[in-house]
Order: structure tokens, then C-alpha cells, then sequence
């Protein structure tokens, strides 16, 4: 059985607890402050690659007997801002409907063609009905970026 404690016991004795219970909040408050704030996740990371741009354009010469359906079902227009890719930069993550940039090329472009099996690190630039214009782009090396699909 406990001993009773006297007046003055008691008021030392409340008075150590008060202090431990006071050091033990100004420990908890100052550990949660001293604690680093959690690093904001890093921006996801953007693809890049070096390819060959080459242009076509909706002729039969250069493409198959419909040349304005995509090997993904889509309809070609004039003045659609889109490109064919090569298989292995599907395998990269360039699927039909990813965006990308160009560089050298304003704006965004959409994937929505597949290029023969021959061709790697490869893209098709979609020049609608201007052979000339398709010409004159020609062949070149550019820089293509897109954002993991995560981000679509």
C-alpha cells in the first residue's frame, strides 16, 4: 500500500510532473520542427530521343489504297498536327494518341500512324495533301519529346 503523501510532497511532486510533462511536449514540438518537411515529388521525367523526321503526305504513291485511314483507325485531314513513328519507338511508349513535341516544328503533334517494320528511330511528320511542302521538309535529325502516358 502506498504511503500518503504530505502538502508538500505532494505540491514538489506535481510540480516534477508538470516539468517532465512540459520537457516532454517541448521535445515532441521541437522534434516535429527539426523533422524535414517531406521533398516535394520531382517532376515526372520527360522522354527524349534524336530521330529521323521524314513527311508524307494522303496519297496512294505513298502510303495504300486509303491513304487517309491510319494504321490506328484515324482520319487523316489537312492541317491535322500529327505523325507516324516507327515500332520501336512504340515499344519506347510513343502509342497511338501520346503528344509530343518536335523540334523545329510549332506546337504539338499527336502519334496516330505506325511506319513500316523497316524503319527505327523514325518519325512520319503528316503534311496533308502538300507534296512540295513534304519535299522540302525532307530528311533531318530533331529531337522528339513526350511526357510517360501517366501524364496524358
Amino acid at each position: 500500500m502506498r504511503e500518503a503523501l504530505s502538502f508538500d510532497e505532494q505540491g514538489r511532486h506535481g510540480r516534477q510532473l508538470g516539468a517532465m510533462a512540459s520537457l516532454s511536449l517541448l521535445a515532441l514540438f521541437a522534434g516535429a520542427c527539426a523533422t524535414p518537411a517531406p521533398r516535394p515529388m520531382p517532376e515526372a521525367t520527360r522522354n527524349e530521343i534524336l530521330v529521323t523526321a521524314t513527311a508524307y503526305n494522303s496519297t496512294v504513291a505513298q502510303t495504300d489504297s486509303d491513304p487517309t485511314m491510319t494504321a490506328h483507325g484515324v482520319r487523316l485531314k489537312p492541317g491535322m498536327q500529327v505523325i507516324a513513328v516507327s515500332r520501336d519507338l512504340e515499344a519506347m511508349g510513343l502509342s497511338s494518341g501520346t503528344r509530343v513535341r518536335i523540334e523545329g516544328l510549332p506546337g504539338e503533334w499527336v502519334v496516330v500512324d505506325r511506319m513500316a517494320k523497316r524503319w527505327q528511330r523514325r518519325i512520319d511528320v503528316y503534311m496533308g495533301l502538300d507534296i512540295e511542302g513534304a519535299r522540302e521538309f525532307g530528311r533531318r535529325k530533331v529531337r522528339l519529346r513526350w511526357s510517360p502516358s501517366s501524364e496524358r
